[in-house]
């Protein structure tokens, strides 16, 4: 390799792909996944380069090759069971499912040769489930797809997948006590349900958008609300590229992205009179654009490549 970090040619997919309706159903399909992931042939390869939050870590690799796993999250059917899991009605359904997926996800972790998490809060979950240490390396952040706006649309907005742990509800139940608009784009499971929660209130749904239109709502948001407890915190990151500050929940990767009175505030308690009471006296007027700008360039891309790049080396060398 030569100190570079390569990628094979094309993309191989697993036979999963071929299985119909499978991106529809994917969560059906959990079960299947160790052994999809397991049977991918890596025997060309000296050094791998998964990305997980669950299933890449259990890839087999030959022997005597190096496996550097960058982790997003611990398997949430480990930590957070019926709060991720029982999110969509299933909990006691899927129990015994999941006590199988756990059981072989704890095995699985033992495979790779060195963990890098993408926060401390994620390295502190990865040796408290899984008895490994781990670097730490930040997501980038493409900050160049922002411009830095200035939140004149007089609205606050939430960007996310629409899941149950998301806390959206939340969000829109504060937003309406507040008695300020919010916009809430993204897509998921939960939508149809959220669709229902937002009627009669301050809060559109604005379903799918593209990532044009999700950068122009941020630039012209008054801030950006993460409502959940995140992994990383990349939304914040977002939201500073676009110059605009985040009000998050007070707790998991946001305490690392998000800078109080620089880049943002938190909510100390995750419920809706706990965020109101922020969103009522918010003032975005006293956050500087250029330095949440400045904030978000610390994670450009260019500079998790180098530390990536000099982690996977570093690991080689000690083997």
């Amino acid at each position: 390799m030569n100190g570079d970090i390569v990628a094979p040619a094309r993309v191989r997919r697993s036979w999963l792909a071929r299985v119909p309706f499978a991106n529809q159903s994917f969560r059906m399909l959990a079960p299947l996944y160790p052994s999809a992931f397991a049977r991918f042939d890596f025997s060309r390869f000296d050094t791998i380069v998964s990305s997980t939050t669950a299933w890449a870590k259990g890839i087999r690799v030959p022997t005597g090759a190096v496996h550097v796993c960058y982790i997003n999250t611990v398997s949430r059917f480990l930590f957070a069971y019926d709060r991720y899991v029982g999110g969509f009605g299933v909990r006691q359904l899927a129990r015994p499912l999941a006590a199988a997926l756990a059981r072989w996800d704890l095995a699985a972790a033992r495979r790779p040769t060195a963990y890098i998490a993408n926060s401390q809060n994620v390295a502190a979950r990865v040796k408290q489930y899984y008895g490994r240490d781990a670097y730490v390396l930040p997501c980038p952040v493409d900050v160049e797809r922002f411009s830095v706006g200035n939140g004149g649309g007089g609205y606050f907005f939430v960007a996310s997948r629409l899941l149950p742990y998301k806390r959206i509800d939340l969000a829109i139940a504060a937003a309406q006590l507040a008695g300020v608009p919010l916009l809430v784009a993204g897509t998921g499971p939960a939508e149809r349900a959220l669709r229902q929660v937002a009627k009669g209130t301050t809060t559109r749904m604005l379903g799918f958008i593209h990532d044009d239109d999700l950068a122009a709502y941020m630039a012209n948001a008054r801030a950006v609300i993460v409502p959940g407890e995140e992994d990383f915190g990349l939304v914040p990151l977002e939201a500073a590229a676009a110059g605009r500050p985040a009000i998050a929940y007070r707790a998991g990767g946001a305490l690392e992205t998000v800078i109080e009175g620089e880049t943002g505030t938190f909510f100390a308690h995750q419920d809706a009179q706990s965020l109101a009471a922020v969103l009522r006296t918010f003032d975005e007027d006293t956050f500087s654009s250029v330095r949440l700008r400045s904030h978000a360039e610390g994670f450009a891309p260019q500079r998790f490549i180098e530390r990536l790049r000099a982690i996977v080396n570093e690991v080689r060398a000690a083997q």
